[in-house]
């Protein structure tokens, strides 16, 4: 899932219990700790140019390391359950991040980054489809924007 509707999604799910831009960092979290930390080097470095996703022999072991610990249930729930123990309510809009893991592992096929969703304990991961398909986009679009319109409608 692009980076935008895992943070609209955690937002939209996490985010309306008075931590909104927490829920929106959680739900954009694994992707920015592993593919935004790229991209900000990249530009740094005045490597940068956008012509579709990387191509993987350009990607350094750091990257893949930050995507599998940031993709895992393992990892999220982990520090969900220590920071639950602290600040409960802080927990609830951190539940973005494996909502985040949710979206992702049926849609990353093994050719792209697959989402090792029980790393460390193994590296299992699903042949998924793509979610730059438009028969995942699209359906995904809509479930953002029927969300939006709950969300609204509650409030009024």
């Amino acid at each position: 899932m692009d980076t935008l509707s895992h943070a609209l999604w955690g937002k939209g799910l996490f985010g309306y219990r008075g931590y909104t831009r927490l829920a929106i960092f959680f739900g954009a979290m694994p992707d920015l700790f592993s593919f935004g930390i790229f991209f900000v080097v990249q530009i740094l470095r005045g490597n940068y140019s956008y012509n579709g996703p990387p191509k993987l022999e350009i990607i350094p072991n750091w990257v893949f390391f930050n995507y599998d610990l940031f993709h895992s249930f393992i990892v999220a729930f982990l520090f969900i359950g220590i920071v639950y123990f602290f600040k409960k309510s802080i927990a609830f809009a951190m539940l973005a991040w494996p909502f985040h893991i949710l979206l992702d592992f049926p849609f990353h096929s093994k050719e792209y980054f697959p989402t090792k969703f029980l790393w460390p304990i193994n590296d299992f991961s699903i042949d998924g489809i793509p979610w730059s398909n438009p028969e995942v986009w699209f359906p995904n679009l809509a479930g953002i924007i029927l969300l939006y319109i709950y969300r609204y409608k509650k409030s009024i």
